[in-house]
């Protein structure tokens, strides 16, 4: 039985079975599974060696594997190596890995525009961060910042990618946030503002952009994605960008044409949005 998943740590929240399980069952690919797989960083390594032998196919790989995930394959795309993470990876018969990286093409398919001659400013410096920095910067960005609360990991990216780091969130035509702040529900204790700060941002600030793109997703909106809104500014939500990755990754594993709809129906069903 061909099996497919996604390695995380943690992995609870991901809807990435659900998106695959859709697509596989519309296509009516009897046999094939795609499940979660809770691999804490120490035990990633040797885990996801032991999937191919296992009678995996391949997997996506979300926080906080994506570096480790390129650094294990056997070979990697160009574009994976350029970004220095990878979270797809395909398990040959002779126990080969294989790393991709479909976070960057399906950031641009989710944002639906070209940013090309945008300013654009990317928040955090993870994989996820790295490959839209890269992404835009490919796709012609006039120029792509990167803010962190660890000044030194943005100026570690930037000075890997050839952007710009910045000691605070600059105006921009294009705002991405790539770190985790919005992905559980906030405490009591906390607001949006405080949210927010997190991300060096404030309300009024937020609206000052032209477009605002948030990877993160959960149940209802984001701080982030809510500020965006109310402010009329267009957005695009975390659903988006992982339907697109994850159709990139289901076409490379399976050859098979990715049901795009039937993947994103799956993704709001779950999420309570239809």
């Amino acid at each position: 039985m061909p099996r497919l998943g996604v390695l995380g740590w943690p992995v609870a929240h991901s809807r990435s079975p659900a998106i695959h399980n859709a697509a596989l069952a519309h296509l009516a690919m009897e046999g094939w599974r795609y499940q979660r797989l809770p691999v804490p960083p120490e035990l990633f390594e040797a885990t996801t060696r032991a999937l191919g032998p296992a009678g995996f196919l391949g997997a996506n790989v979300t926080i906080p594997h994506k570096h480790a995930a390129l650094a294990l394959a056997d070979t990697a795309s160009e574009a994976a190596l350029e970004i220095g993470a990878a979270n797809t990876l395909t398990f040959a018969a002779d126990g080969k890995i294989a790393a991709e990286n479909t976070d960057a093409p399906g950031l641009i398919a989710a944002l639906g525009r070209s940013p090309r001659g945008m300013r654009a400013l990317v928040l955090g410096a993870g994989g996820s961060a790295r490959a839209a920095a890269w992404a835009l910067r490919e796709e012609g960005a006039s120029e792509v910042l990167v803010w962190n609360r660890t000044p030194e990991r943005a100026q570690a990216l930037a000075s890997d990618l050839g952007v710009r780091a910045v000691a605070a969130p600059e105006a921009a035509d294009l705002l991405v946030n790539c770190t985790a702040v919005g992905l559980e529900p906030l405490e009591r204790s906390a607001t949006e503002p405080e949210a927010l700060n997190q991300l060096g941002l404030v309300f009024d600030q937020v609206g000052e952009y032209s477009y605002v793109v948030d990877l993160v997703y959960s149940e209802g909106s984001t701080p982030l994605l809510a500020a965006a809104r109310a402010q009329g500014v267009p957005t695009v939500d975390g659903l988006d960008v992982l339907v697109a990755q994850g159709a990139l990754s289901f076409e490379l594993w399976t050859g098979r044409e990715p049901p795009i709809e039937v993947m994103r129906r799956a993704a709001r069903e779950q999420d309570g949005s239809v």
